[in-house]
């Protein structure tokens, strides 16, 4: 093994590196000597002033080391406490809210600027609290008669919109009644008056949609249950269809407040209305609503002229009886089934009274709206023309 010996450079080396520097040890510094005191003598004392007389035997103020150099003062027992700092915001000074019997509490702080109690001091505003006179407060909705119907139900009515969409309305100033605004909600009118609404109104009906989806097998209409994803996630650029005949682009805000306009069973497919329009809602799953909606079942089994009769003429279901319904053979194992109504699993459970299984159904016409060439999964937008 070879052993290297590393040397110091020196001074006289020419090498120009030097040794780190280290700090030096406190033990070995060096320290200096504190300052001697000088020697009095009688001729340096006479030469020195005299020292001032000492009021109440206190020792002779002396210099501190601070920095401002300012003498230091005498404790007292009043001085002993620490030094106070600027009050800051939302601080007070100690002691300050305690009870000093000598004074009047009014007087010893001060009075709350909002709330407080009168045993504190507080003295309670003059606050206008009338309704007709305190603009601080809304109006009140005008009393009128109880026998007359509300505006907004009077407007849904008649087909202008949605009640939900008329108290928008009317809330914005968006609706005359004869030639005269109405922008208080609950009014009553009569029913023969004359009703006109505002171009934001009218252009506010021109941007809500109604969609059309061709739903497949595995989504729930409505909202997410038992692990199945709601139709409107399909409802993306992506899945509109190309042959689209309103060429309208898709927006983002054509998802808000979409919502299904009836149902469609998860093991369903074809025709589901999405909509944003309150009347459209309200036309094809309104309680007074007459639309037909038409389905093609693929069934099992056999069924007898006498059970063809009884989908026809109205089963009872929960004890309700049925609207009549329009029943016939598509082709050997499909059945056309035309309804005006729509409970939960209402054409399965009808086969399954006459002795049927249903293996597939699908919808393909609401009203006057047909499913046509709409590929499974993709929707297109309602065209203006168009109606249920």
């Amino acid at each position: 093994m070879t052993t290297l010996k590393l040397t110091k450079p020196t001074k006289d080396s020419g090498s120009k590196s030097r040794a780190p520097a280290r700090r030096t040890d406190p033990a070995k510094r060096l320290r200096v000597a504190p300052p001697t005191k000088p020697v009095v003598t009688p001729e340096t004392a006479k030469q020195q002033k005299p020292v001032e007389s000492v009021k109440n035997n206190e020792k002779p103020s002396q210099r501190n080391h601070r920095h401002d150099g300012k003498p230091h003062q005498p404790l007292t027992p009043d001085s002993r406490a620490p030094a106070q700092r600027p009050l800051q915001r939302g601080e007070f000074k100690r002691d300050e809210f305690k009870r000093n019997p000598s004074k009047n509490l009014a007087e010893s702080r001060d009075t709350p600027r909002r709330g407080g109690k009168a045993r504190d001091g507080f003295e309670p505003g003059d606050f206008n609290r009338d309704r007709a006179t305190n603009p601080m407060f809304s109006p009140k909705p005008q009393a009128s008669s109880p026998e007359l119907p509300r505006l907004s139900k009077l407007m849904a009515e008649r087909g202008l919109c949605s009640r939900r969409e008329a108290d928008e309305w009317i809330f914005n100033g968006w609706v005359k009644v004869n030639g005269q605004v109405i922008d208080v909600l609950g009014t009553r009118v009569a029913t023969d008056v004359r009703i006109e609404i505002s171009r934001e109104a009218q252009k506010h009906l021109a941007e809500i949609v109604t969609i059309i989806l061709h739903k497949p097998v595995g989504y729930v209409s409505g909202q997410a249950e038992d692990g199945y994803e709601p139709a409107v996630v399909l409802i993306h650029p992506d899945n509109q269809w190309l042959e689209d005949p309103s060429r309208k682009p898709f927006k983002r805000g054509h998802l808000k407040n979409l919502a299904p306009a009836g149902r469609l069973d998860i093991d369903s497919t074809g025709l589901l209305v999405l909509t944003q329009d309150g009347r459209v809602a309200k036309q094809l799953i309104g309680e007074n609503s007459t639309v037909e909606k038409e389905y093609l079942v693929r069934v099992e089994g056999e069924l007898s002229d006498k059970g063809l009769n009884m989908l026809n003429s109205g089963l009872s279901l929960d004890g309700v009886q049925l609207k009549p319904a329009k029943v016939s053979w598509q082709n050997e194992d499909q059945l056309r089934f035309v309804l005006r109504e729509g409970r939960k699993r209402q054409i399965r459970r009808m086969c399954e009274l006459v002795g049927l299984k249903v293996v597939g159904l699908k919808r393909v016409r609401i009203g006057s709206v047909t499913l046509g060439k709409l590929p499974l999964g993709q929707w297109r937008y309602l065209m203006p023309g168009e109606r249920f």
